[in-house]
């Protein structure tokens, strides 16, 4: 079966792969982490107010992302952006946003559907008498979160957050429609330009397994810190 093998290819294109590819992938997947955070724990923060009105923009906005295939939300706002940032800079021709930017804004607002779910479900898991303490000492509603609640939500939700993340860096391999090499893009422009599609597509494949194995068990490990120290 492997008999026609060219193991080879991978031997000549395994710098560029990753010096190219994967580099690109662990860029992408880290700002978009970030930003996804930052963003899920706003959003966590809203759908947890009292006031309806934000609640309720908020409820709908992650139930919109989270009902919506990721691939369309990248062609969507791949070709929307330049045409909201021509609309916010008062110009007549769309704005040249480029594949990353576009793809990173993607990521960052999808994933931050997903985050804040983790997110509201780590405020909520913190006692309410907490929340009544930090008031009794004199803090409003944004130090009591900033400085009693949410240090301990990130805590406890720091293996959940981490799983996703390793759902981030899977999902990035999509912005492969976007023609941007990423490491399953740079594979596949080596595949085609050598006809070795099977070698190298199962090197992503096994490359993949590999990093996602290795980070999955770090984080049951983790779990397992979390729920001792708990």
């Amino acid at each position: 079966m492997f008999g026609n093998f060219d193991f080879d290819v991978i031997e000549r294109s395994w710098v560029y792969l990753f010096q190219t590819g994967m580099a690109f992938t662990l860029e992408l997947t880290a700002l978009a982490m970030i930003g996804g955070i930052i963003l899920g724990t706003l959003l966590a923060m809203m759908r947890l107010s009292s006031n309806r009105l934000i609640s309720t923009a908020a409820t709908t906005y992650v139930n919109l992302i989270r009902s919506v295939p990721l691939v369309l939300v990248i062609f969507w706002f791949y070709f929307l952006v330049p045409y909201i940032g021509a609309w916010l800079i008062g110009s007549s021709e769309p704005v040249r946003v480029g594949a990353f930017t576009s793809s990173l804004i993607t990521f960052i607002l999808f994933e931050a559907a997903y985050y804040c779910e983790i997110m509201r479900a780590g405020i909520q898991s913190i006692p309410r008498g907490q929340v009544w303490a930090g008031y009794a000492l004199g803090m409003n509603y944004w130090q009591t979160m900033g400085t009693i609640v949410l240090p301990q939500a990130f805590r406890n939700m720091i293996p959940v957050l981490l799983t996703q993340t390793i759902v981030l860096f899977q999902d990035v391999s999509l912005v492969y429609v976007l023609s941007i090499t990423d490491f399953v893009g740079a594979a596949s422009k080596v595949a085609q330009r050598d006809g070795r599609l099977v070698e190298m597509y199962l090197f992503v494949a096994v490359v993949y397994f590999i990093i996602c194995y290795a980070l999955s068990w770090l984080v049951r490990r983790l779990q397992q810190r979390v729920a001792i120290i708990r």
